[in-house]
């Protein structure tokens, strides 16, 4: 066999291992656990702490679901205004005297100190907040998450239900924009293709991440932890955070949303591309060999198989051409499930691998950033340690 051919095999063999052994990641069936409502009365309390940055144009969207929860016990929600140019606090204030729901609290932290990102900077000042109550559960939300009126609840009663210490809902992202419905899902996809969600649920498990956009989390889990003291200056705040609670015993859940949802519009290529290159490089902890590894990987699974399929066709190579097809159905084949998931037309699911080619564009991007010792921008802000810059 050709050159071209043993590559597209290798390709192929590749994907049967992470159809098969990569945990199941392609499938979209992890959702919230067994739940157990406590009896009539018995409801935890729940501090929900927001930080928010400039956030005036989504907060309509998201701020009313929070303060409209059907939640029977007590809660409030503690927004914590980030240093906002735009009037956020008193946008957030404003809301609340039209809708009602739940306690408003509107606090500015100030500053971060040294050595802290800004929003954990702000969720700790939220947390400190939130001790006044004694607070069970926290639950950490972004300021452009929308919740169903149920969703308190039942997240809630899955913690409780499950015996997990944190669970967390990857929320479905917005994919209105016609760059949103080709980059978001994969987006997604590549996320579960890393940390597998069937991996990170089971009991005992060492695979751990979340989805910052919406974590309960057991306060006296968060104390043990020294959350967030002990993540203060993580870039993948999210995954960070799983993992210091994992460490320090306790039981986490992660999955898809089906009733949250992200109002944050990306209508551009640019829009996403800045979203994506803001943390990839710090997701590969800024190693040169892993950014080279990435790259060749994401070429030999994702571009391998439409270039042999091709090759095969143009120069007569049976062989590249059907190891390359096949490798393509496979990969394609697991991509339909988030498509689905997403309520897009799956069509587009052969386009995977030119998604995976911007994605490892954007991933170079990154890097090419850090070195030329830019940091990281995040609504006006800027980092000058990539260690420190926020993830969203």
């Amino acid at each position: 066999m050709s050159v071209v051919a043993w590559i597209a095999v290798g390709s192929l063999t590749v994907w049967l291992w992470l159809l098969l052994g990569q945990g199941f990641f392609w499938r979209t069936d992890q959702r919230l656990p067994h739940r157990a409502e406590p009896p009539e009365g018995k409801w935890p309390y729940v501090a929900v702490v927001v930080p928010a940055r400039d956030e005036a144009a989504v907060l309509p969207e998201s701020l009313p679901s929070l303060l409209t929860q059907d939640y029977p016990g007590g809660a409030e929600v503690i927004l914590v205004d980030d240093g906002s140019s735009d009037g956020t606090g008193k946008l957030a204030r404003a809301l609340s005297g039209r809708y009602g729901g739940l306690p408003l609290t509107v606090v500015s932290p100030g500053e971060p100190g040294p050595g802290w990102t800004g929003k954990l900077w702000a969720v700790r000042y939220g947390i400190e907040l939130a001790r006044a109550s004694s607070p069970e559960y926290l639950l950490l939300t972004d300021a452009d998450i929308a919740h169903e009126p149920d969703s308190l609840r039942e997240l809630v009663a899955s913690a409780r239900g499950g015996g997990f210490d944190m669970v967390s809902q990857m929320a479905r992202l917005r994919v209105e924009s016609s760059w949103e419905r080709l980059v978001v899902p994969a987006f997604v996809y590549f996320f579960a293709q890393l940390y597998p969600f069937r991996w990170i649920n089971r009991k005992g498990a060492r695979t751990a991440a979340a989805a910052g956009g919406c974590v309960l989390l057991r306060t006296e889990t968060a104390e043990r932890a020294r959350v967030p003291e002990s993540i203060r200056g993580a870039v993948i705040d999210d995954v960070a955070l799983a993992r210091v609670v994992r460490r320090g015993g306790g039981r986490i859940w992660l999955g898809l949303a089906e009733r949250v949802d992200s109002v944050r519009p990306y209508p551009g290529l640019g829009d996403l591309w800045r979203m994506v290159s803001r943390s990839a490089y710090a997701q590969l902890r800024h190693n040169p060999l892993l950014l080279l590894g990435t790259v060749a990987g994401i070429a030999l699974v994702y571009l391998v198989p439409p270039y042999a399929l091709g090759a095969g066709l143009l120069t007569g190579d049976a062989a590249a051409g059907r190891a390359g097809l096949a490798a393509w159905a496979v990969m394609t084949g697991t991509y339909l499930p988030m498509l689905r998931y997403y309520r897009l037309s799956l069509a587009t699911a052969p386009l995977l691998p030119f998604t995976a080619l911007l994605y490892a564009l954007m991933t170079v991007d990154s890097a090419v950033q850090h070195y030329r010792g830019r940091g990281a921008a995040w609504k006006g802000r800027t980092y000058a340690r990539p260690e420190a810059a926020p993830d969203r």
